[in-house]
């Protein structure tokens, strides 16, 4: 996706960096300093790369999922190739989990899933215990579920997101799917999708953006991000969003859709055997609506987002 040209036009936000992976670079220096130097003492217990998602285990107890990015390794065809794909299977174990924060930057999204599955681990205490945090969270609660859509809002999709898609759908109003596979995508919704170079042209007149986390795993949430219009209601969903928000607050985001591992064990054997968020949702993982702690989040003139506030 093409980046902005021009960082957002909103006075009332900090200046922050429309680059790609600039999230993820702050999100990893706020771990390392809340952790300290006990970060370099924390290793992987375990790894499972599931058809679905790739979910980790640290030595800390905590777990996290991501993405597992299956059809951006074309080259993992036979079993010499695919050692590019993830060169380091078979030595995950004891590895410290600094290797895998260098490798957020990799070419291969491979490394690069199992990186961001560290870092929503490494999130994970904090987001468990937010006493002294400008944040709230509901757990047990889809954010594809409780968003708000205003009569009037215009609304852009990032991805195939099937809950918020059935909701638009019954609303029986436009609105914009922007996709980079439109297979992915049913007939009735064909009419709504939007090539993917387009982007840029179309998040600016949305007054509610939602975004499939799996755009971070590609660096491509920040360009969108730097195109949406000040005062848009932005939604980032997915498991692969799944840790502290500061970084994706200072640019906007009204609200994060995640998911909290709470048995580590049990979920990564979950993926291990194909297993999807229907098999773990509610047993070994919860949902997670991560939101600010901010009432001019709600001043941009198209209600609510989350139902209860």
């Amino acid at each position: 996706m093409k980046a902005a040209s021009e960082d957002r036009a909103d006075s009332a936000m900090p200046v922050v960096s429309p680059e790609q992976g600039a999230i993820l670079r702050e999100t990893v220096a706020d771990l390392r300093s809340r952790i300290g130097e006990q970060c370099a003492g924390i290793t992987v217990d375990r790894v499972t790369i599931g058809i679905f998602f790739t979910g980790v285990k640290l030595s800390n107890g905590s777990g996290g999922l991501c993405f597992t990015p299956i059809k951006e390794i074309p080259e993992a065809v036979c079993c010499p190739s695919s050692l590019r794909a993830l060169p380091w299977s078979g030595t995950f174990r004891g590895r410290p989990v600094t290797d895998f924060l260098d490798a957020l930057f990799d070419t291969s999204p491979m490394k690069r899933a199992v990186g961001i599955a560290v870092v929503n681990a490494l999130s994970a205490p904090f987001l468990e215990n937010i006493s002294t945090q400008g944040f709230t969270i509901e757990r047990g609660s889809d954010a594809l579920e409780a968003i708000e859509i205003p009569d009037d809002a215009h609304v852009v999709v990032i991805g195939a997101l099937v809950p918020i898609l059935m909701r638009l759908k019954r609303r029986k109003k436009p609105f914009s799917i922007i996709e980079m596979d439109p297979r992915t995508l049913k007939p009735d919704e064909m009419p709504f999708w939007v090539p993917a170079e387009k982007t840029c042209e179309v998040v600016p007149g949305a007054d509610l953006l939602v975004i499939t986390g799996t755009t971070l795993l590609f660096h491509s949430l920040e360009p969108i991000l730097a195109c949406a219009k000040p005062g848009a209601k932005v939604v980032i969903v997915g498991p692969t969003a799944s840790m502290l928000p500061d970084a994706f607050f200072r640019r906007g985001v009204s609200v994060m859709g995640g998911d909290l591992v709470t048995r580590p064990d049990d979920l990564l054997d979950i993926l291990s055997e194909g297993g999807s968020g229907y098999h773990f949702f509610g047993k070994s993982a919860d949902r997670m609506i991560i939101q600010k702690r901010d009432p001019a989040s709600h001043d941009a003139g198209i209600g609510q987002i989350i139902r209860g506030d």
